[in-house]
This record gives C-alpha cells, structure tokens and sequence, in this order.
C-alpha cells in the first residue's frame, strides 16, 4: 500500500517542480541587481505572524524574564520569587486544660508556599502582588512558624491548600526623599524602621516588644516615610477598613514612627492610636521604644518595650505592656539566636473602680539557622510559654522548619 502511495505521489511532485525549472530559466539578474536602488524591501518580513514565539520563561528562579504584554512576552521589569516551607513536630501540653490529658500534642507536619510578584513601571515604583497558599493553620501546634494557612485547623478544613492573594500595594517616591505605599490587606507599618536586628523564626516574638505600635493586621493601607539625613528616618501608617475610609462609622489605626539605624546601633520610637467601641468613641495608646547594638565580634543585642493605655473603661487608667530581648551570633556556617519576652501585648485585668496587676506570661525561644545551599534553609526552635491561667500547663515545642527560595 505504502510503495502504491509513493508511485501517485511522484508524478504529481514532478508537476509542481517543471514550472519551478521554467521560471528559474526566465529570471532576469540585471533587473534584480535595479532593486538595490529601492530604500526596503518588505519580502523577509512579509510572512512574520503578528504572534510571538516566545514563551514566557523563568530566569533562574529569581523572576521572570519578560511580564506578559500584546505581543506575549513579559517585560523585563517584572520578577517573581518562590518560596515553600516545611514544618514538623510538636508541642507538650498544646490543648490541655483542667479535666482534659490529650490535646494537640502529637507530631504533626504542615508546609505554606507563597509567590511574590514585582513590577517596576518607572524603575523607582514597585507594584506588589503576595499569593500564598498552605495548611498551617493559625491555631495548629505548628504556628508559631508562621505558615501560610486557614484561620482555622482540622483536616476538614475547606481553607487548606488554597490560594489566595495576601496584599496588593504599590510604593512610589514622591520627590527625592519621601516614599509612599498604597495598598489593601498590607501592614501598615509597611514603611516603618523598628529599630531590631533580631531575626527569629517565632510569631511570638517577631514584633521585637512593638505588638501593637507596629501596626499589621491588613485593611487599606496608606504611608509615608521621609529619609531626614544622616541615618534618620521618620514615617506615618493608616489602616482603614475597605467599607469605610477614615469615617466615624469605622475604626480606623494611625501611627508613626522615628528611628536612627548606624553601622553598629540604632533606636526608634513608634506610637500608634486605635479607634475601639461603637463609631470609635473610644481609643487606645500604644508607645514602643526599640534598640539595638551589633558590635563587631559579639552578639547582637536587640530589645523592646511597649505601654499602652486603654481607653472606653471603668479604669483611671487601663494599661497594657510588652516587652522583649534577643541575641543572635554566627555560629558555624549558620546562626544562632535566643530570646525572651511576654507573649503579645499584655492587658490589665478589668477590675471595676481600681487597677489591679498585669498578668504576666512570659516566652523562651532558641533557634538555630543553617543554610545548606543558597535555596535551603533548616531551622530547629525550641520554645517554652508560660501559662498564667488555672489549670493550664506550660507549653514547650519542638520543632523543624525546612525553607527553599527559588
């Protein structure tokens, strides 16, 4: 059947090439040597597609090589950064209370990946989209990693392994000095400089003792920082909710911050207002005051502290407190860190007609940070939190947490 094919094929191809040898022979060389005098000649480019061959690829795991624009390329002012995280182990007394011996103490695993997404339009602006997605719920044994995950655990949990978008915000300079972020479910704190040099991995003890003056927590954001000279930096932060903008049907969150960072030490001064109770008739205070020191063959030494003042209250005056030291040192080819301080931001007790004492609990971490490659990372931390209520025992955890940036 093949050789019968092969035999209707050859006349019919022998057809089309004896006018091709015809017309070869009636070319005329002098008459083509005259189309050197035209200025172009459009016949290469006159069977291009309108479409782009390119694909859009990805440069080294760092960022992709052209956004994607009418032609189907992406330009080269965008860039996107990986990152997945994996957690294993497990906390002692997670879950117990007075009358219940189990809880959440067996080891469990939990992983969050994110993308993070960059685009430049001017070479000074940044346009940011942060996408993440993971199962590390907030309330899980796991979360003092601060994983990506649903508010809520179980492994029914309709939240888990979805993505979802983080923030949205857009930073800008606005004349040689100041720079200003617009964005929504971003911190608005996004510009401030809090004065810490530690890095630990804890949710706990992040904040460096500023829980509250360093304001988070999403919404519509908008800030400014100024760059005053000589290490000095001053910046304002506001979160609003999206239904309603700096009105009094809403409760809205101003703060500011100034800060000197140096070569070896620096300092900052945060302060920040909340609008509480019905229409914000009420609002709280919150000062913070952070430092650090990183002299040359030493630990650096990092701390924080945090009052505030509660208002809407019984209270002559209702306070809070907060606050927090850390260490860090290389050590090897990695890092090494330790740290103490009260979990959050900790409110006296409403007691009718007088003050009474602020409760205490308190928290422990120590971390070690080794990078295996330039993509790898394995940190171990081990934490105690203490627990202030009847009943209650402490918690002491034990976990790992492999990180890969790509």
């Amino acid at each position: 059947m093949k050789l019968f094919q092969r035999l209707l094929v050859a006349p019919a191809a022998l057809g089309l090439m004896t006018p091709l040898t015809v017309n070869a022979t009636e070319v005329n060389l002098n008459d083509i040597a005259n189309y050197s005098d035209v200025e172009s000649i459009d016949l290469a480019n006159s069977f291009d597609s309108d479409q782009s061959n390119k694909s859009p690829l990805l440069a080294g795991g760092e960022g992709l090589v052209d956004s994607f624009s009418s032609d189907g390329s992406f330009s080269t002012t965008t860039t996107a950064s990986f990152s997945a995280d994996f957690a294993v182990g497990y906390v002692d007394g997670k879950g117990i209370k007075t009358g219940t011996t189990d809880g959440d103490e067996d080891v469990q695993a939990v992983y969050g990946f994110q993308i993070d997404l960059n685009t430049s339009f001017t070479g000074e602006d940044s346009l940011d989209v942060s996408i993440d997605a993971g199962n590390a719920a907030s309330t899980s044994p796991l979360a003092e990693f601060d994983l990506n995950g649903p508010a809520t655990t179980g492994a029914s949990s309709s939240a888990d392994d979805i993505l979802t978008v983080d923030g949205v915000s857009y930073t800008f300079p606005l004349g040689d000095k100041t720079t200003v972020i617009v964005g929504d479910n971003t911190d608005g704190s996004a510009l401030f400089t809090l004065a810490c040099a530690y890095g630990g991995p804890s949710n706990t003890l992040d904040d460096c003792g500023a829980p509250k003056a360093g304001i988070t927590g999403g919404g519509v954001t908008l800030g400014a920082s100024y760059d005053i000279g000589a290490g000095f930096s001053a910046a304002v932060g506001f979160q609003f909710v999206e239904t309603g903008i700096a009105t009094k049907e809403s409760n809205d969150v101003y703060a500011a911050n100034v800060a000197y960072t140096g070569d070896t030490y620096g300092a900052s001064v945060t302060y920040a207002s909340y609008e509480t109770g019905t229409n914000g008739v009420d609002t709280d205070y919150y000062t913070a005051i952070n430092g650090y020191w990183t002299p040359e063959g030493f630990p650096s030494i990092s701390a924080g502290y945090e009052q505030g003042t509660l208002g809407g209250v019984n209270h002559t005056e209702d306070e809070t407190l907060a606050y927090f030291i850390g260490i860090e040192t290389d050590l090897g080819a990695g890092t090494f860190g330790a740290a103490l301080g009260t979990q959050g931001s900790m409110e006296e007790a409403a007691t009718t007609g007088s003050n009474s004492a602020i409760t205490e609990e308190m928290m422990y971490e120590a971390y070690y940070s080794y990078p295996v490659n330039d993509g790898m990372t394995i940190t171990p931390l081990l934490y105690m939190k203490e627990k202030a209520t009847a009943g209650t025992p402490d918690e002491t955890g034990v976990m790992v947490k492999t990180s890969f940036s790509f």
